[in-house]
């Protein structure tokens, strides 16, 4: 969590955050301008600060130490929460967590789309209405049709397209709405 969004929700002034921490307000001061970053804090500032806002140390550090992984692996691992969730519980966990939003908010596009994708997909399979709080970013799509890797690695062995093309073919719609080729979601191991 953001240390300044959390001043803010909790109506938390840098100066009474560094009187009830015991943290210098210049070390406040400098982690909430971006000066000083977060992570690089010691394990004493992040406890104070923690206790004293009320979060977990992790979820202070969560948005300075998130790592992106490669957009493959990110489509395998949403493939697998499905399965090993079900289709309605993994509907359920995504939208009540926010997490689309908050993948589109940072401007990780491909994997907000994918997962708005996957939600839209799974509730017309099983007859569930579409959400509509997410109306604005399904109004969006990705400039470049982004292809399975295992497409993509067919077309450069066989120096053709037709790959792309078959696949293209076979795409679900909810996933074409955003410019992404995915016709497997189903069969993961």
């Amino acid at each position: 969590m953001n240390i300044n969004d959390l001043l803010k929700q909790k109506n938390l002034s840098k100066y009474k955050l560094s009187k009830d921490s015991g943290v210098s307000f210049t070390t406040v001061s400098e982690i909430t301008t971006g000066k000083t970053n977060i992570k690089n804090c010691t394990g004493d500032t992040l406890y104070r600060l923690s206790k004293s806002l009320d979060v977990t140390m992790e979820d202070l550090l969560a948005d300075s130490m998130e790592y992106r992984q490669s957009f493959e692996i990110y489509k395998s691992n949403i493939c697998h929460m499905v399965k090993d969730m079900g289709d309605i519980d993994f509907i359920i966990d995504t939208l009540e967590s926010g997490k689309i939003r908050k993948l589109y908010q940072k401007k990780w596009y491909p994997e907000s789309l994918y997962l708005l994708a996957m939600v839209d997909y799974l509730s017309r399979e099983n007859g569930l209405p579409i959400c509509n709080e997410y109306n604005d970013i399904r109004a969006t799509r990705l400039c470049d049709t982004i292809y399975p890797s295992s497409v993509i690695a067919m077309s450069a062995f066989s120096r053709s397209d037709q790959p792309k093309q078959d696949s293209y073919a076979k795409a679900i719609p909810e996933f074409m709405r955003f410019n992404i080729v995915e016709s497997e979601v189903r069969n993961v191991y």
